[in-house]
């Protein structure tokens, strides 16, 4: 093998995963946010779920892709450990498309497939059609990579060595091994597939020998979404462990079928003389049998996940839920009061330390607190949505008219609750915008945002949602600092303006920092609508 069969084995491999990065980046841009939408609002429904996980990585092509979408959702608590396990089982179906894409062996109209695609990538200015040019230009790129693969490779034939080393891999254990540290080197068990199947067809290889590679290699593409959960919470890191045990399992099953029985004599009388199809079918076959033996016991393997990777003591696990509130209580008022009044004192303790947060981080420009900051405002708008959905319920009782004032007030409290956190996270993001433009905030910015801070966490410290009696008392000084507040952002805002007339400061943070004096002052005036929801409306004490 000369050094130019090495280059242009490496240049086939760079074409082929840049191939299949464009597809799977014109595929992700065409569909928008559904595909998230569509992980996300995922029922109980394994079956669904297995679905939805199948379609989703036969759109993308990469299960890899979808696990770590999968691990993030986990790990922000929008999906459950065990919807999880179905989406994470019919990933492992949907890879199977570029195995079979590859076995219809269309390389020599490769060259046309991508020259169709670049069309309207030049010449069309329409969004749709760019993403559409992406997709066809990829997939001909894809092939051509694979043409170029096969092409270096086929000096190996006559290489002793390397044939050698081929036989070697009936040994089933360094079969595996290899699949799997070869995949977890590309991270990316579709390349290595397409390029198993290109040694298939070269000649290089047998089916007896490349189906224990190919069992490594649904191993060795866990490895992205293991890197992906090394900063995520408990629950996503047994996300990853449910993926790996997954394809253990199956590799265990099927390395026992390949030993007891004549299973690719089977599969090469289905598809003879087609190398390529033959290891396409395998593939198929491993994911599809395995996902129907494991599919009854989803909630085991999340069990077993779980006692794999217990929990710490005084670690949250990350998942979204309601501590206090729960149906059970349905049909007694009082007992509805106290878990709602409950929920939303944390609910206003998470926002308060977003606002927090928010405030460090525009002092410091350290972005190091926004993933946090993130997935609270998410739990944030998880808290309001069920609180809402509980309080709704809450009306179909028989109460008093002081009760349902209450219930009323405390309906108007989760709102201003969210809507604080809502301008928290804007305040952060503020960051990015002047870090991309490479703008800093003046020092006299920075004093006055520490004014302002000192002021918006005392009138958020005044907030008890059982302060009782003393409502009336906090209600008296959160006015007195919204109206600090007001008188703040009319003087800052005129300095703003002075700095603007000397020049001594640029436009763009004069625009910024009119924004963030916005958000700062909102949050004082959602405060003060919270503090007078709890002296309610009637003057009765919520």
């Amino acid at each position: 093998m000369k050094i130019t069969d090495v280059f242009m084995l490496f240049g086939g491999l760079a074409l082929f995963l840049y191939g299949m990065k464009m597809m799977s980046n014109g595929l992700e841009e065409a569909a928008g946010n559904k595909l998230k939408k569509i992980l996300e609002t995922l029922t109980s429904n394994r079956f669904l779920a297995v679905l939805v996980g199948a379609g989703i990585t036969a759109v993308i092509q990469s299960s890899s892709a979808t696990t770590v979408m999968v691990v993030g959702f986990v790990n922000s608590g929008l999906m459950q450990l065990s919807q999880a396990v179905g989406v994470i089982m019919g990933a492992n179906i949907g890879t199977t498309v570029t195995g079979l894409l590859i076995a219809l062996d269309i390389g020599a109209i490769a060259p046309i497939i991508a020259f169709i695609g670049v069309v309207p990538l030049v010449f069309f200015k329409s969004k749709r059609s760019n993403y559409i040019g992406l997709i066809v230009a990829g997939l001909g790129i894809l092939f051509i990579g694979m043409e170029l693969m096969g092409s270096a490779m086929e000096p190996l034939r006559d290489s002793e060595f390397f044939i050698n080393m081929m036989t070697n891999f009936s040994n089933p254990l360094l079969g595996i091994l290899a699949g799997t540290l070869f995949t977890a080197v590309i991270q990316s068990s579709s390349a290595s597939i397409g390029i198993l199947q290109t040694l298939a067809m070269s000649g290089l290889i047998g089916l007896d020998s490349a189906v224990y590679v190919l069992f490594g290699q649904n191993i060795g593409t866990c490895i992205t979404a293991i890197f992906a959960s090394i900063s995520a919470n408990r629950n996503a890191k047994r996300t990853t462990i449910i993926h790996l045990m997954f394809n253990i399992i199956g590799t265990v099953i099927f390395v026992t079928i390949c030993s007891v029985l004549p299973f690719t004599d089977w599969i090469k009388e289905l598809v003879p003389n087609n190398p390529s199809a033959q290891i396409a079918n395998v593939h198929i076959i491993f994911n599809v049998v395995t996902t129907i033996i494991l599919f009854p016991f989803g909630s085991l393997m999340a069990k077993l996940a779980v006692k794999i990777l217990p929990e710490k003591e005084g670690e949250n696990n990350g998942e979204m839920s309601l501590q206090f509130v729960n149906d059970h209580s349905i049909g007694s008022t009082a007992i509805a009061i106290e878990q709602l009044r409950n929920e939303e004192q944390r609910m206003l303790d998470i926002a308060r330390n977003n606002v927090e947060a928010s405030f460090d981080t525009l002092l410091t420009m350290d972005t190091s607190r926004l993933e946090g900051l993130n997935q609270n405002e998410e739990y944030l708008d998880y808290l309001n949505t069920e609180i809402t959905k509980y309080i709704s319920k809450t009306f179909s009782f028989t109460m008093s008219s002081q009760d349902s004032q209450i219930i009323y007030s405390l309906f108007d409290i989760c709102s201003n609750i969210e809507r604080i956190g809502d301008h928290a996270t804007n305040m952060a993001e503020y960051v990015y915008m002047l870090k991309d433009k490479k703008l800093t905030l003046s020092q006299r910015a920075k004093d006055e945002l520490t004014q302002m801070r000192t002021v918006t966490m005392q009138a958020l410290g005044e907030i008890d949602l059982f302060a009782g009696e003393n409502s009336l008392v906090s209600l008296g000084h959160i006015e007195l600092f919204e109206k600090q507040m007001d008188d703040f952002k009319e003087k800052f805002r005129y300095n703003q303006i002075m700095e603007m007339k000397e020049n001594t400061t640029q436009t763009e943070i004069s625009v910024f920092y009119s924004e963030m004096l916005t958000d700062i002052e909102r949050i004082l005036d959602h405060a003060l609508n919270i503090a007078q929801s709890l002296c309610g409306r009637q003057g009765e004490k919520v």
